[in-house]
């Protein structure tokens, strides 16, 4: 039976030959993922249910990137109860104040994540190591505690939707743009429970940076998960942080896909997801009367060092205009210290910017960033639903580093090459 990339990778972790879009499957997962707002829900989870050990300590990642450093006496709890939780069972990947990063950052750059892997995590933008060739998928913190002792996770096997990526990037484009405009094409629903897979000639011009911010925000339409094809580019990338064997997938010339769709990245222009809504798209060129009392430059989908470059770039020499409070946050502390050591550091605050210590906080309303009423944020987050950065009337617009930095220093929304 012809099968996806998806299909091919869910069928040799549930021990069968092939599997069909419906399928109820029982699949061994190779990595489980839960933060320091998730995973104390599993850890309870876990003991309620009298599991007493965890199926393999090297197989779990736990990393605290919510609320850390501890915001409030009840984050200080959550992150304490899942340290002693990673001592008790000796759990090997455990990232906490020091050492952590925003975990769908982090994970790739620690090699924790290959192609062919089955990965779950209880955080829905778990969807972002498709990027690599695995599927990967977010689910709730009850799954993550059987994962957590089994070893295992159940699927409906996804149905698929292909995107045929032609052409190139233009300057100030970037992957971020390419997703925004996809999920403006298809909505918020267009890809529900499917799973969204990437492949053409196309993505020589994308990035691992650029793969991975699309596989993050698969989510946004609605996806089970996103994957790429592996190509020499990702190869190289896992090549530098993966030491274990791993398995390429790819998918069957007479795969069955629900549609199929040809994206010329040539013609994608800087495009900005307006509130409240991701698929809300518009052009940046055409935004020009929105003023940001914020812009934040950061998270899980676009807080890795090409991101930092792009805004960098743009930002040096120049100043943040008046009545504009601008974040930013590098998405790991490796990513931190090579932006001291290009840096970066030195622009963004000479620009008149904050930077922050490596956290999801200002992308889900949690702190370091929260938006007051009718206060506007121009933001490289993934998600603009109402109230999901502050109060329910701020509004927020989701953008690339290259349009939020641009706005920052404009004063309202631009193209970058408008600047």
């Amino acid at each position: 039976m012809a099968m996806t990339m998806t299909q091919k990778i869910l069928a040799a972790h549930a021990g069968l030959e092939s599997v069909k879009a419906g399928q109820l499957i029982m699949a061994n997962l190779d990595l489980v993922l839960g933060n320091d707002i998730t995973t104390p829900v599993a850890i309870n989870e876990f003991k309620s249910n009298g599991f007493e050990g965890v199926f393999d300590k090297n197989k779990i990642a736990l990393v605290m990137d919510h609320f850390v450093p501890n915001k409030d006496i009840k984050a200080a709890q959550q992150c304490k109860q899942c340290r002693l939780f990673a001592k008790s069972f000796n759990i090997k990947n455990y990232f906490d104040v020091g050492d952590m990063g925003i975990e769908h950052a982090l994970l790739p750059e620690k090699g924790l994540v290959a192609p062919g892997d089955c990965v779950i995590g209880a955080d829905s933008h778990t969807c972002t190591y498709g990027a690599l060739g695995a599927f990967s998928t977010g689910v709730g913190s009850t799954d993550m505690a059987a994962g957590m002792a089994t070893g295992k996770g159940w699927f409906k096997v996804p149905s698929a939707i292909k995107f045929n990526l032609v052409g190139e990037l233009k300057p100030h484009v970037s992957g971020k743009d390419v997703i925004l405009h996809i999920i403006g094409m298809i909505g918020v629903d267009g890809a529900l429970y499917r799973s969204m897979e990437f492949s053409g000639e196309g993505l020589k011009s994308l990035s691992i940076d650029d793969r991975l911010c699309m596989a993050n925000m698969a989510i946004e339409a609605g996806a089970k998960n996103g994957i790429f094809e592996v190509d020499e580019i990702t190869l190289a990338y896992i090549g530098e942080r993966v030491s274990r064997e791993y398995t390429v997938y790819s998918a069957d010339p007479d795969a069955e896909y629900d549609e199929t769709y040809t994206i010329d990245l040539s013609a994608i222009e800087s495009t900005v997801a307006c509130p409240h809504l991701p698929e809300n798209t518009r052009l940046a060129r055409e935004l020009g009367d929105v003023k940001p009392d914020q812009v934040v430059i950061g998270s899980c989908t676009n807080g890795r060092i090409s991101d930092m470059k792009a805004a960098a770039e743009i930002l040096k020499g120049k100043h943040v205009a008046d009545g504009v409070r601008c974040i930013i946050i590098p998405a790991t502390q490796s990513i931190y210290k090579e932006c001291i050591k290009r840096g970066y550091i030195d622009i963004f605050i000479d620009a008149g910017c904050v930077v922050s210590t490596p956290t999801c906080g200002p992308c889900l309303g949690g702190y370091m960033g929260i938006l007051a009423e009718d206060e506007i944020a121009v933001a490289t987050t993934n998600r603009n639903f109402v109230g999901r950065m502050g109060h329910v009337t701020s509004k927020i617009y989701l953008a690339s580093p290259e349009v939020a930095a641009s706005s920052a220093v404009a004063g309202k929304i631009v193209d970058p090459t408008e600047l």
